[in-house]
């Protein structure tokens, strides 16, 4: 049965939209309805880009060429200066984008791509983020991705923040497809759109980064716009930092914040915060092993993608993967201080930049704060750090240096502090 059908089944007749927006709302009967004769000429077994974002057209291919089984590599306008190294790195054969379809001549192959094609199943292509050199083509069977979905479970109305090529944004769409659910889609991933979405629409469920918790936050919207709807906000894909979880807990004591986890090599992982305040999980689910080796967090999940497209193989030789990220265990749970790239080592001692930034961040003029390791002829590292200031405030840099002297070790201080902006992505996390 192929994944429209099946979807019909779920829906069956009823008149519920499953996407809303403040200009539309999308019914199951539409989606099926629309047309998708421009995608024609694509063949099964095709790598298709498909430029898009979370709306009719866009989603309805997206089934359509899954049912085709073709390999989706979904992109977002917002990475259109990588589409071209996109397409090579993925094998791309055809680029839909608006009313556009046009095939692409390359005379490339992959052994993984051949196996999908072998095996008549379509394939997920996704990048990684590209925080190490340029970003990695991960390639996922759908077929095996789809299984998670299998189990009915309950869903929350739920503001899809997180983007049309992120593992996250496909697996809200995916879950609310095959529960009946009903998805949120906001004009623009602005602090007031969202928020304006949330009250308008009565959402539940709003995943999103702690950058943009940070940001909401410092913009003075908590908790006076936030709706009394909202019953769990997520965050994840980068470090939250416990001032500001405190603090978001503390003026919203009605709502539940829980963490996630995971990456998109793995597909989707089950955690569970220890409390709404804590920064302790538990990862797994069924097909998932983690193990820690010298504090960082290894998984081996039966959910993996089949390998990358552009980059040798992650896994060890029994199928573990390497996070990168470094964790702290207490009893079971586990708390990530950073990856390993953002360990410091000033004078042979080691520490993590998210401690510095969560020290910056308890000022109250602080608004986002990033801490980098520099080179230092005498001690191998020191700290410097580019700290933005809240929005109407005045931060001098003495007095934010007075309070970091006060609260680290010497060897954690900053050797330079830099008022500023601080970089944050098209994703809403720290660059």
């Amino acid at each position: 049965m192929s994944l429209v059908e099946t979807l019909q089944r779920t829906w069956g007749h009823t008149d519920d939209p499953f996407l809303v927006s403040e200009t539309s709302a999308l019914r199951f009967a539409d989606l099926a309805a629309q047309d998708t004769s421009d995608l024609a000429s694509v063949r099964s077994g095709d790598v298709v880009a498909l430029i898009g974002d979370f709306e009719p057209r866009s989603i309805s291919r997206l089934l359509t060429l899954f049912d085709r089984g073709c390999i989706v590599v979904p992109l977002t306008e917002d990475t259109a200066h990588d589409h071209a190294y996109f397409f090579d790195a993925a094998l791309v054969d055809v680029v839909v984008q608006g009313d556009g379809v046009s095939r692409r001549a390359h005379g490339q192959t992959h052994p993984f791509i051949e196996q999908l094609r072998a095996a008549g199943h379509p394939g997920l292509v996704l990048f990684s983020s590209g925080t190490t050199g340029r970003p990695k083509a991960i390639l996922h069977d759908f077929t095996h991705f789809l299984k998670r979905f299998n189990e009915p479970r309950p869903t929350l109305k739920t503001l899809n923040f997180l983007l049309f090529d992120h593992i996250g944004g496909l697996n809200t769409l995916l879950h609310t497809l095959f529960n009946r659910g009903t998805v949120v889609a906001a004009t623009d991933r602005s602090i007031e759109s969202v928020l304006r979405a949330c009250r308008a629409f009565d959402v539940e469920l709003l995943p999103t980064t702690p950058t943009f918790l940070r940001m909401m936050l410092m913009s003075g919207a908590v908790p006076g716009d936030v709706p009394p709807s909202l019953k769990v906000i997520t965050y994840g894909t980068e470090k939250m930092d416990q001032p500001t979880l405190d603090a978001l807990c503390r003026l919203l004591p009605q709502v539940d914040f829980r963490q996630t986890f995971g990456m998109s090599e793995l597909g989707i992982l089950r955690v569970k915060s220890r409390a709404r305040d804590s920064l302790f999980m538990k990862v797994g689910g069924e097909g998932v092993e983690t193990r820690v080796d010298d504090q960082v967090l290894k998984i081996r999940s039966q959910t993996r993608m089949l390998g990358y497209l552009n980059a040798d193989s992650p896994f060890d030789d029994e199928g573990w993967y390497n996070t990168k990220d470094v964790v702290e265990q207490d009893e079971g749970w586990f708390r990530v201080n950073g990856r390993v790239s953002d360990v410091i080592n000033v004078g042979g001692l080691k520490f993590m930049a998210a401690d510095v930034e969560r020290v910056a961040l308890e000022h109250p003029d602080v608004s986002l704060a990033k801490a980098v390791p520099r080179s230092n002829p005498i001690t191998g590292q020191h700290v410097e750090m580019t700290v933005q200031t809240k929005e109407g405030a005045t931060l001098e840099r003495d007095a934010l240096m007075q309070h970091l002297t006060e609260r680290l070790p010497r060897h954690m201080v900053p050797r330079r502090i830099t008022l500023g902006s601080v970089a944050v992505g098209h994703r809403f996390k720290k660059a």
